[in-house]
């Protein structure tokens, strides 16, 4: 059953769906991880719609009501609402990786985390980035999980405030992704010195006469 056949009126509840081990284990959709490693498997289109739905999920955790064309129109793929549309394939994509499901007429559920590649997947990949994925992995095993934990709210804060976010919006979004509080306030303040510092030095190599 397709999203068209689903969603006669073009609006499609979108769910949250849970998972304990991999709410735990996995990735934001928006997270450097997913961008490196699953980018290549999902494919543009599926990844940034992934993005969307992660977005709207966390704007209404209970669920959200998407409307199909407008939507597409705002991932930049097109009008088309027909099954062979490249926004209608990339909803298939979803459930044929098991990163959403069909539970009923015009519903879909949605993972909140995206899980690490399997060993399937991550054949699928090209040389470098495996060796990237092995490296990474060597890595999450050698760090405390407090320290993956804060270096990865570090980056989320930093990513939040280049995308034009300010520092007490940030903290707030990195509690509702559930890190804790004290890391929350400590991550964010790490960031936006460090955009703060990254703004002084962009702006005095942009002065007349100023060369780097």
């Amino acid at each position: 059953m397709t999203i068209t056949d689903m969603s006669e009126e073009g609006i499609l509840t979108v769910r949250p769906w849970p998972d304990q081990i991999i709410d735990t284990l996995g990735h934001d959709p928006r997270s450097a991880y997913v961008e490196q490693f699953w980018l290549g498997i999902l494919g543009p289109s599926t990844t940034f719609l992934l993005r969307h739905l992660a977005a709207a999920l966390e704007e209404s955790p209970a669920g959200a009501d998407l409307e199909l064309q407008p939507t597409a129109r705002r991932l930049g793929l097109g009008a088309r609402s027909g099954r062979h549309s490249a926004f209608m394939r990339a909803f298939d994509r979803l459930v044929q990786f098991d990163l959403a499901r069909r539970p009923g007429p015009a519903v879909l559920q949605v993972r909140r985390k995206v899980p690490p590649l399997n060993r399937r997947q991550l054949s699928r990949l090209p040389g470098e980035l495996r060796t990237a994925h092995e490296q990474w992995h060597d890595l999450q095993r050698t760090t405390p999980p407090v320290e993956a934990m804060r270096r990865r709210s570090r980056q989320l804060a930093l990513s939040l405030l280049e995308l034009g976010e300010d520092l007490e919006s940030t903290e707030r979004q990195l509690m509702r992704w559930r890190y804790h509080p004290a890391m929350c306030h400590e991550s964010a303040a790490w960031a936006w010195d460090r955009h703060q510092a990254a703004l002084a030095a962009a702006a005095t190599d942009n002065l007349p006469g100023v060369r780097s």
